[in-house]
């Protein structure tokens, strides 16, 4: 398809793509168009496009809003956003992180996907192949970026360094966790539900603001993994705010749903219960 200069798509992120892969191409299972089911073999015409993405964090392409959220029985959890003219829709999702009617920002996640992304792009009503769509997107950021326009550098690269934090250990369980409930914690911090720790507010200003003066941002490319460009030099620097972030999210598991971590003693499950 050839795509009129009106219906060129600016992505201010600097990214093409609603997820990262990590160490490998992207992954898709099903084309656009004429397809045969992949489990009953039946020739059906496919009016999107499949990825794996096992429970992959899904970003906005581009600055929109949500148009539509829903549930039905061939796609699971849906969530449209709206672009200009365009709109595109995330379906067998697994959680969404902005609701109908949110304002969006390229980059920002907005949802989770299930065991595979579907993805579908309309422009003015009208069904494009969304693998066109993407490829339009990419394209016009190299453009911005041969211009030397700041921002549209559409690399894809995760943070490459090393970062440990002191509950590596649990680092599964963390994250199946933050699958279930990282919606609920952001949904309640906004609503004023859930409050920060004034302790956990001072330092991470602290670290940011000490970062900030030794200059250690924006030292390699930003990506959705490393959006602030750190290099190994700041692997001390991101393994302090890991831990603040992953102790502040244990805290509100503890304190708003009593769930612990398996590992954790009946001493530091009241530590938790007790966090300042």
């Amino acid at each position: 398809m050839q795509y009129t200069q009106e219906m060129i798509l600016r992505s201010d992120s600097g990214y093409c793509m609603p997820y990262e892969e990590k160490g490998r191409d992207v992954q898709m299972s099903l084309g656009y168009g004429k397809q045969k089911h992949p489990h009953t073999g039946e020739p059906f015409f496919h009016h999107g496009v499949d990825f794996k993405a096992n429970h992959y964090l899904l970003s906005a392409v581009a600055t929109g809003k949500i148009s539509g959220l829903g549930n039905d029985a061939v796609h699971g959890i849906y969530q449209v956003t709206r672009y200009g003219d365009y709109e595109v829709k995330y379906a067998h999702l697994s959680n969404v992180f902005a609701n109908y009617g949110s304002e969006v920002k390229a980059g920002q996640v907005i949802a989770v996907s299930g065991e595979i992304l579907h993805m579908e792009v309309k422009y003015k009503g009208e069904e494009l192949n969304p693998l066109e769509f993407l490829t339009m997107i990419y394209s016009n950021l190299k453009v911005m970026e041969q211009n030397g326009q700041p921002g549209a550098v559409p690399q894809f690269v995760t943070l490459d360094m090393d970062v440990r934090t002191m509950y590596d250990k649990d680092s599964k369980e963390i994250e199946n966790l933050m699958m279930r409930f990282f919606p609920d914690y952001m949904k309640d911090i906004s609503l004023g539900a859930y409050t920060l720790p004034e302790h956990t507010q001072f330092t991470l200003r602290n670290i940011l603001s000490l970062s900030a003066t030794k200059n250690y941002f924006y030292e390699t490319i930003p990506s959705m993994a490393n959006p602030l460009g750190m290099s190994a030099r700041s692997i001390p620097i991101a393994e302090r705010v890991q831990n603040l972030l992953i102790g502040d999210f244990l805290n509100y598991l503890a304190l708003r749903h009593q769930i612990f971590l398996s590992s954790l003693s009946d001493h530091e499950k009241k530590k938790h219960m007790n966090w300042p």
